[in-house]
Parts: C-alpha cells; structure tokens; sequence
C-alpha cells in the first residue's frame, strides 16, 4: 500500500462540493481536510502497491467537477 496526498485547488466556491464528491466516489480517498494557503483542500489516498500515481491524479482527482489544479505528494514512512 502507498499513500499520497493530494492538495487541491478548486473553482472558486467549490471546495466542499469537490470534498463531498471526492469522498463519495473515489474510494481511494480515505480523508479530505480543508487547508489555508494556495490549496484548498488536502486528500489523503491509499494506493494499491503498483498503482500508477500520474494515472491515478491525473485520471480519478483532476477530473473531479470542480477542480483546478492539483500538486501530489509522495511519501515514504509514516511514523507511529
């Protein structure tokens, strides 16, 4: 399993529509947090070990009604 976040940028007015759909329709997304600065939303997504993450953003977040941009993180440890 990998997890990245995503941050996303939406249209204006519609960060909670995009958060709302997001966790309704890609089960990938296991939470979605609203953020300050030039992202409005965060997302963190579980990904099945070799799962192409580019085909995964571009393909299932970016194509989200809603949103404009996005930038991806990728991580390595998460620590307990």
């Amino acid at each position: 399993m990998q997890t990245i976040f995503v941050q996303v940028k939406c249209e204006l007015g519609k960060a909670y529509e995009v958060a709302d759909l997001a966790v309704q329709t890609v089960e990938e997304v296991s939470e979605v947090h609203s953020i300050s600065g030039q992202y409005d939303l965060m997302m963190k997504c579980f990904l099945a070990d070799g799962d192409d993450i580019g085909h995964f953003v571009t393909g299932r977040i970016q194509t989200l009604a809603g949103v404009k941009d996005t930038f991806t993180i990728i991580t390595f440890k998460a620590f307990v």
